[in-house]
């Protein structure tokens, strides 16, 4: 049964590849929910789990490099200041630092191994596979930005995109439902033969009573960051979506059931991430709210959203003032995930590796230990600690270069909403990496959102040299002289 799932994912990769290159968007999206599953057997991979999300980047990848312009393109690109040379720099230093420290500090600096097969206080470092293996992710996310911006250049493809992500978190929410399904109704032939990763699958946790819903991803905080992160992409987006019964019927619908599967997903980081995202849209809310009319779609839907955030609001206070044991089921679990997180065996151990992460920066005289060496619970801790100072600094400049991204106030307001929605749906995933992230690998999601912002950028820039270059093409009755400077009178 494994081997069929296997058939149709690479007969659905090939055909992407060789033949309708939108295919390759719905796949992208649409594999994130399959985070368990491995596209190779592992036992022809030596153990090493292949998951789909990174192969179909990688494909996305060499279906650009093997257009005609795509060469020129990822070169140009890479080598601009203004697009993409820091995060490329970025690439250059962290295979540098993962090529020479764990050799040049070899058994002198304390690491938690990142393939971590039981608890450790630290161990000598030393050179690994692990060390080339997330040089390759990290490699493929580097690239997958450049790619992506080769092919949101297209606003064809932008909008495919966007229906792309609702497809895809269609699949995260039916695969949390089936598995959620799975304690009442045998539905192991269903989910099995997709939970063939090599490492170990926390499907079956209990906690307070419930099952932890992970859908088919390796345990319920990966689900839980995977809903968190389609929830954004739903919300910030929507707007961007032309299609108006993806935008106002389908989005609206598939917020409110990825706001329920974050919560049955029990994780205290996606919870976390949960209430960073509803600050976040408070802060999205007024900043449409006072946008000019370059955002004027950004103005769409303000009323409807204002009420039915203060219908909630009074309804929630209804029931304090009249029932207050009702939310009593939610605040124990919000206690015991996130509150009293402090207080277990898991926090103090990810502490400890986060701990360890910022000791071997310290020790490595701020040149990092090289990608794959050492695990931490904190993304900016894994950057450095991976990368060194130059490394973390060189990436940290280009997130920064991005999210300054603006577009002219002449902008097509489709894409000015999508550049709004790229910032911030940035934001809480974010804030949940820099809780439970244990490498320098930004990631699929985050791949994207950098590609179409760049995308956006120079889709824009092209559009305002064109305008340029027409304001002075002579008109009809126009001679070119007309349009050059009168010269200085003697």
């Amino acid at each position: 049964m494994e081997v069929i799932p296997i058939i149709i994912f690479w007969a659905f990769a090939l055909f992407g590849l060789f033949g309708n290159r939108a295919l390759l968007l719905y796949l992208f999206f649409g594999s994130m929910a399959f985070g368990a599953f491995a596209v190779v057997p592992p036992e022809l991979t030596g153990g090493l789990t292949l998951t789909p999300t990174p192969m179909v980047v990688l494909l996305i990848i060499l279906r650009n490099l093997c257009d005609a312009s795509g060469p020129y393109f990822f070169t140009v690109t890479a080598l601009s200041p203004k697009r993409a040379l820091w995060l490329f720099l970025f690439l250059l230093v962290a295979i540098l630092a993962t090529l020479f420290m764990p050799r040049l500090f070899y058994g002198e600096i304390t690491i938690i191994p990142v393939r971590l097969l039981a608890f450790t206080l630290g161990e000598p470092l030393a050179p690994s596979t692990q060390n080339f293996s997330q040089l390759a992710y990290l490699g493929i996310s580097i690239l997958g930005v450049l790619a992506f911006a080769r092919m949101m250049l297209d606003e064809h493809m932008r909008q495919e995109a966007l229906k792309a992500m609702c497809m895809g978190a269609a699949l995260a929410i039916v695969t949390g439902m089936l598995d959620y399904l799975s304690q009442y109704v045998p539905l192991s032939a269903v989910l099995e033969p997709f939970r063939t990763a090599s490492y170990a699958l926390m499907t079956e946790v209990q906690i307070m009573g419930g099952k932890r819903v992970v859908g088919l991803m390796p345990e319920a905080s990966a689900y839980g960051n995977l809903c968190l992160c389609f929830l954004c992409l739903m919300y910030f987006l929507r707007h961007a979506m032309a299609d108006r019964w993806l935008r106002e019927q389908v989005a609206p619908g598939l917020v409110l059931l990825l706001l329920l599967f974050v919560w049955l997903s029990t994780s205290s980081s996606a919870y976390v991430g949960l209430f960073i995202f509803m600050l976040t849209a408070v802060i999205d809310w007024a900043w449409r709210k006072s946008a000019g009319s370059a955002d004027m779609l950004g103005h769409r839907g303000l009323g409807f959203e204002f009420w039915t955030a203060t219908s909630g609001l009074t309804g929630v206070a209804l029931v304090i003032l009249f029932n207050p044991a009702l939310l009593d089921p939610i605040i124990e679990k919000v206690n015991e995930m996130v509150l009293n997180k402090a207080s277990t065996s898991s926090y103090e151990e990810r502490s400890m590796w986060t701990a360890v992460g910022w000791q071997a920066l310290l020790d490595s005289w701020g040149m990092g230990v090289g990608l794959g060496s050492t695990r931490t619970s904190n993304f900016a801790a894994a950057v450095f600690s991976n990368t060194g100072l130059i490394g973390g600094g060189l990436y940290f400049f280009f997130v920064y270069q991005t999210l300054r991204r603006r577009l002219s106030y002449r902008a097509d307001g489709v894409n000015v909403a999508m550049m709004r929605g790229i910032r911030f749906a940035y934001v809480p995933v974010f804030i949940v990496a820099l809780l439970a992230a244990t490498t320098p690998d930004f990631g699929s999601y985050n791949a994207w959102l950098f590609g179409t912002a760049l995308a956006l950028a120079i889709t824009d820039l092209k559009r305002r040299q064109q305008s340029l270059a027409d304001t002075r093409k002579p008109h009809a009755g126009q001679h070119l002289h007309d349009f050059l400077p009168t010269p200085p009178k003697p």
